[in-house]
């Protein structure tokens, strides 16, 4: 099978006082993970905040450059990386997605996944996800293994290091302009 499509995985830091806190932690520049399944990144799906000005209410979100919690934060840095797929993956991964969908109210946010992650220890709850745990399950759910790890271990700078993902761009995130007709 070719890899003839594409998923993007969009790696951003706001600045907000929650990224600051786990940045010092892990010392790495990004740590908010979505995916996209267009270039524009129309079609941006993670776990973070429900309301841009309430960072306690978290869950599953289709995310929103223009009106979201990235608009309210116009410094946000991002790294945006381009994972050659195949069709059947692509539809395998919409299948996923469409579960979240579908019982997208029943999701929380993942918080004490995310103190797993410092412990090395994985914190799994049936409707939990922290971001980019939410977008490993949705690349493991489908066939695609980037790492042999558990999705609850996977942090947004394992995607910076996978050796399978190609750049795209890095920069601000309200300069980023995908080419016409991707």
């Amino acid at each position: 099978m070719e890899a003839d499509h594409s998923v993007f995985i969009l790696l951003t830091n706001t600045g907000t006082l929650f990224t600051k806190l786990i940045q010092g932690y892990t010392r790495a520049p990004y740590n908010h993970a979505s995916i996209s399944f267009d270039r524009g990144l129309a079609e941006l799906y993670s776990f973070g905040r429900k309301n841009p000005s309430n960072p306690l209410n978290g869950g599953f979100v289709k995310e929103d450059l223009h009106t979201g919690t990235f608009s309210k934060y116009p410094n946000t840095t991002c790294v945006i990386y381009e994972l050659q797929v195949t069709a059947r993956e692509i539809e395998k991964m919409r299948r996923v997605l469409h579960i979240f969908i579908r019982s997208r109210q029943k999701y929380l946010y993942n918080i004490l996944g995310v103190i797993g992650i410092a412990l090395r220890e994985p914190v799994e709850f049936s409707n939990s996800y922290f971001c980019s745990q939410f977008v490993a399950e949705i690349l493991d759910r489908s066939g695609i293994k980037l790492w042999n790890k558990l999705p609850a271990l996977v942090t947004p700078d394992d995607f910076r290091q996978s050796e399978r993902l190609q750049l795209v761009y890095q920069g601000k995130l309200s300069e980023y302009a995908p080419e016409k007709g991707n």
